[in-house]
């Protein structure tokens, strides 16, 4: 994988001059150790532990995989280490699943050495995962988890620890129903969920906002994440011949939905509409020629649109790991690690020794606190709430299965028009 840089780079010290953090500062450390929650001692060298949950098997790899490579392009960008500590990074495999989150952050939580934790890429895996680190002091950084409920100002308790450099689904809903209605001129629609926190959620806070705008809601549908033959609930939405299909699913989901819907009567004119779950190049294979059908929306990746050290990144990914970026998120990885490394670094406490203590309440606090980095994926300021994220409402389609996955090429932009 990527090799550690000796020193930070011009980028990471941008950042962190950006929101003012400065330096860990030697002091001794019975005037600073003190915590609500607690303090994780180091000593003269012991790492700094990071854990990294994501989906690291199954369809979804991708996903997982390109914020995993983000997460290290930032460590390698702070030279591998904070005050003579060396950054490590663990991984666990969250599956985007219920049950892959439980296991994912029981692991994680287990680990008393963890200091934060980056991810998940599901907001599947972070509604039982979040609470559960959380009881352990360990706060984590959804990298691509977007549920509206997981930073409601009515959330439990229990997701405290909980923010997100993502953006929230109840910006994309709205946003989403207004493209539908207002540019694909939609009229009428259904909906379709895989059942997970993140379709549902997505799916009905476009349906809530289609229905404001005057259009005419014709169904909300329910599939399992397990199906294969979408065809009898695409019969079923046939009858009624809506103008457009938003699906926000996962890539098996969507492949299916979107290659049988060819073959359905009354379907001919309708509009398929997805989100970023087809942000992956799986897609293209699984859905074959029925891709070019499939409009699919997601946070505005266009390098234009992006910060300013976006190129560099791309310039050090394909250096580092051989390839293009091989899905949507590697930049919210980035920008996770760097908002909890910054915070790290600005409530650690060294002794003239070496040791680090690291307070898991001011750590939290520290991450809420963030204002003003201007990250790759846009300017991270955090709610009160743990929404951190902003969103550039854009829709992709893709050109075919000839041309190999490339963002901005194979999907291309084609909403707002450049």
């Amino acid at each position: 994988m990527s090799n550690l840089c000796s020193t930070t780079s011009a980028l990471a010290v941008a950042a962190i001059v950006a929101i003012g953090l400065g330096g860990a500062v030697a002091a001794k450390a019975d005037d600073h150790v003190k915590d609500a929650i607690g303090v994780v001692k180091l000593q003269k060298g012991e790492p700094i532990v990071v854990g990294f949950w994501s989906v690291l098997s199954g369809p979804d790899t991708s996903l997982g995989l390109d914020q995993l490579r983000g997460v290290q392009i930032a460590v390698e960008d702070w030279g591998g280490e904070i005050g003579g500590h060396p950054i490590r990074v663990i991984e666990e495999d969250s599956l985007c699943s219920a049950e892959g989150g439980q296991m994912a952050a029981t692991k994680l939580a287990a680990n008393q050495k963890v200091i934060v934790a980056v991810g998940p890429a599901c907001s599947s895996a972070a509604v039982p995962g979040a609470p559960i680190l959380w009881k352990s002091g360990i706060p984590t950084i959804g990298i691509s988890p977007t549920a509206p409920p997981l930073t409601a100002p009515d959330r439990s308790t229990d997701y405290d620890g909980f923010t997100r450099v993502v953006w929230n689904d109840s910006w994309a809903g709205k946003q989403t129903a207004e493209w539908a209605y207002n540019v694909a001129g939609a009229k009428t629609t259904v909906g379709i969920h895989d059942g997970s926190p993140y379709a549902e959620g997505l799916v009905q806070a476009y349906l809530d906002s289609f229905e404001a705008l005057g259009g005419k809601v014709l169904g909300k549908e329910a599939v399992s994440p397990t199906d294969t033959d979408m065809r009898p609930v695409l019969t079923r939405v046939a009858v009624s011949k809506p103008d457009l299909i938003f699906y926000p699913d996962f890539v098996q989901v969507i492949a299916h939905i979107t290659r049988q819907a060819q073959s359905i009567n009354g379907l001919e004119d309708t509009i398929l509409l997805t989100a970023d779950g087809a942000l992956v190049p799986q897609v293209i294979e699984m859905t074959g020629n029925a891709i070019t059908k499939l409009h699919l929306t997601a946070n505005d990746l266009s390098p234009e649109a992006l910060g300013a050290g976006y190129p560099d990144f791309v310039k050090k990914y394909e250096e580092n790991f051989g390839e293009k970026p091989i899905a949507g998120f590697h930049h919210f990885g980035y920008d996770a690690a760097q908002v909890a490394l910054m915070a790290i670094k600005k409530v650690m406490v060294l002794e003239e020794d070496g040791t680090a203590y690291i307070g898991r309440k001011a750590l939290r606090d520290a991450i809420l606190a963030t204002s003003g980095y201007d990250g790759l994926t846009g300017t991270k300021t955090c709610n009160d709430y743990g929404d951190c994220g902003t969103f550039n409402y854009t829709v992709y389609k893709y050109t075919g299965t000839t041309d190999p996955y490339e963002l901005g090429k194979n999907p291309r932009k084609v909403y707002p028009a450049d």
